[in-house]
This record gives structure tokens, C-alpha cells and sequence, in this order.
């Protein structure tokens, strides 16, 4: 593509995106840090489910330092079941390297920025053009597909060699007058018209320009290299009684789900049936010996890379004292206390069941 034909593009897309743009709440704000969190959230997770999340968290974390301030635990309560709690780790540790070292005011320079905790170039570009007008091209999943397709690119989106295609085709595109409504437009355009499946083609402001189109191909875009298929897991997981306490073990903070709280337990072993995984995982991973005193219930549930089925017991205490292996902490709670803390998804699917034994 040539500079005049790119000009014409960037004036269609624009002027599609002020007529048809979505009035998320985030779009209302040119707080930086409104932004910042805004991004962060839809990093992984769809608009709509982002949309309550980002209102309560700006309710109880109303700006940086009150987030820098915060107890990570009580972050992490307000992020739950959004998933990738990474995200909320990495925000938390940036926002007090921000309050620290730069005085509590947001990095405006792509260096200062991009070295936070959690700031790839989707976020540093996002934020940077957005909030401070720089010239940096956001590549999402989105603005990926919607330049395999204008530009039939035959880079399979979900290869790492790819990226620095994309990003150079992006970057070409991109408006330097108007970089963070240019790549609001791009991000808006793959979510509403050059969906990943029954693209609207007929409402799209590209649609004379876009090469796929063209040749009648925009089924074949994007390219993709086909996954493994997906692990599956079998979880036994123990809600140890003790008295009118249960226990609950926290995970180290790096790693998957990292900080939260759950009933301990473990994969099962080949051979080897749920019950009795249950009892020999509480003993390998708390140090305690427990009896099982029924099947409560069992759980599906997926994560990014792998899919877990759980059954979870009832189990009694009968000896030990707690010694962590994994986790960094553990509590006898009452059963009424667990919505104080931080709790997966997967554990939030058999908790209403667990309650109905009150």
C-alpha cells in the first residue's frame, strides 16, 4: 500500500470509529490511570465481562496511590474470577514502583514505561498512544486479524515468528496525527465487523480496500497452525473439617493462580481412585491425615493451556499438624468467612454446595 491509498484508509476508519464506536466506560476517561487498568483487564478478558470489574475497581482503588497503598490481598478479592491474576500482581507492583520512583505520575516515554511490571508492547503501546498521543501501533488479537485479512498476510496469527510482521504492518498503517483513536478504531473494528467468524463485510469502512475481499477469501484469513489438543487433568480435592473450621491453603505468589486461596488436593494418579488421592495429596501437601466422609460433588472447568475435572469431598481430621510443602500460608476458617478471600473460579463452582451443609 502506498501513502495516498493508506491516507484514505486512515479517514474512512476514523470516521467509521466516531460514528459506530462503542460508548465503553473507559472511552468517557482520559485519566492515565483509568486507562492503564482498562487495558490491563482487556488484555485477557472479553469487553462485556471487563465492564463491572473495571467499575469496582476503580470504586475501592480510586487512583494509583490508593492502589500502591492497597494490601495485594485485597486486590486479588477484587479481581476474582477474572482470571490471569497475574495481571493484578504485576498492576500492583508497577503502581508502587510508580508512587516510588516516579512520584506517582505515569511514564509518558515508551523506556520508563515499558519496564513496569506487566507492560509488554500491547499494554506500553495501548496506554502510551491513547493517553499521551504517541505514535505506537497496538497489535491485539484483533488487529491481527483484521490486517491478515486487508492485507492477506500468511503468517499464522498464533506463532510467535509472526508478531514482528504484524507489528511492522501495523505500524505502517498506523495515523501519527491520531495514533490512540487509530488503534481504538483498528481494536473496535475486529471486535464489531472483522470477527473471527461471519465477518460483517458488508458494514465494513475497509471493505474496497481489504485484499482478502477482494479475491473472495476472508475464510481463509486468518491463517492459524493447528494446537495440540487440549490436556485434561482429574482433581481430587479434600474440604477438610476440623471441629466447625475448614482449611484452606494459599498458593505462592509466582505461578498459575498465584496468591489465591483454595481446599487443598492434587492430581490423581494413574490407577489410583479419587478418594484415595484425596487423602494422599492433604498428607504430601498439609502433613495432616484426614478421613474421607463423602463424595460432595465433582467440577469441570478449563484454564488457558489444559481443562481439569475435580471431584471434591468432605474429608474429617483426624492427626497431624499443619506443615506446608506448597503453599505459603494456610487458615481454619468458618465456612462463612471463605468470601474473605481471594478463591479460584473452579473452587467458586462447588462453594454454594459446600454452604447448603450449614
Amino acid at each position: 500500500m502506498q501513502s495516498q491509498p493508506n491516507r484514505f484508509l486512515r479517514n474512512r476508519l476514523l470516521a467509521w470509529y466516531q460514528q459506530n464506536s462503542r460508548p465503553l466506560p473507559w472511552r468517557k476517561s482520559t485519566n492515565p490511570y483509568h486507562i492503564w487498568v482498562s487495558e490491563v483487564m482487556l488484555q485477557q478478558t472479553q469487553v462485556n465481562t471487563v465492564i463491572p470489574y473495571y467499575h469496582n475497581f476503580l470504586k475501592r482503588f480510586p487512583n494509583l496511590n490508593c492502589l500502591a497503598h492497597s494490601d495485594l490481598q485485597d486486590i486479588l478479592k477484587i479481581w476474582e474470577g477474572m482470571g490471569y491474576y497475574a495481571r493484578a500482581r504485576n498492576l500492583h507492583r508497577a503502581a508502587r514502583i510508580v508512587v516510588n520512583e516516579f512520584s506517582g505520575t505515569i511514564p509518558d516515554t515508551w523506556d520508563d514505561f515499558r519496564k513496569l511490571p506487566g507492560v509488554g508492547d500491547y499494554i506500553a503501546a495501548a496506554v502510551l498512544s491513547i493517553v499521551f498521543d504517541r505514535p505506537y501501533a497496538v497489535v491485539d488479537g484483533n488487529v491481527k486479524r483484521v490486517l491478515s485479512r486487508l492485507l492477506k498476510i500468511d503468517d499464522p496469527l498464533n506463532t510467535a515468528k509472526s508478531i514482528k510482521h504484524f507489528k511492522m504492518a501495523a505500524a505502517d498503517l498506523l495515523d501519527q496525527n491520531h495514533p490512540g483513536m487509530f488503534n481504538q478504531a483498528m481494536m473496535e473494528l475486529g471486535a464489531m465487523i472483522c470477527k473471527p467468524r461471519d465477518p460483517a463485510c458488508e458494514g465494513c469502512p475497509l471493505q474496497k480496500m481489504c485484499r482478502a475481499y477482494g479475491t473472495d477469501a476472508v475464510t481463509e484469513y486468518p491463517k492459524r497452525l493447528k494446537r495440540r489438543s487440549t490436556p485434561q487433568y482429574q482433581i481430587a480435592v479434600g474440604v477438610v473439617f476440623k471441629n466447625s473450621r475448614v482449611l484452606i491453603t494459599q498458593r505462592k505468589l509466582e505461578g498459575l493462580l498465584g496468591g489465591l486461596w483454595e481446599f487443598p488436593g492434587g492430581k490423581i494418579k494413574v490407577n489410583e481412585t479419587a478418594e484415595n488421592a484425596c487423602v494422599r495429596e492433604i498428607k504430601e501437601e498439609v502433613n495432616i491425615v484426614v478421613a474421607v466422609d463423602r463424595h460432595l460433588t465433582q467440577v469441570k472447568h478449563a484454564y488457558t493451556h489444559f481443562k481439569i475435572t475435580m471431584d471434591v469431598f468432605c474429608c474429617r481430621y483426624l492427626s497431624g499438624r499443619v506443615k506446608l510443602n506448597g503453599p505459603v500460608d494456610h487458615r481454619w476458617i468458618q465456612l462463612q468467612q471463605i468470601d474473605d478471600f481471594p478463591v479460584p473460579k473452579a473452587n467458586h463452582k462447588f462453594i454454594p454446595k459446600l454452604m447448603q451443609l450449614l
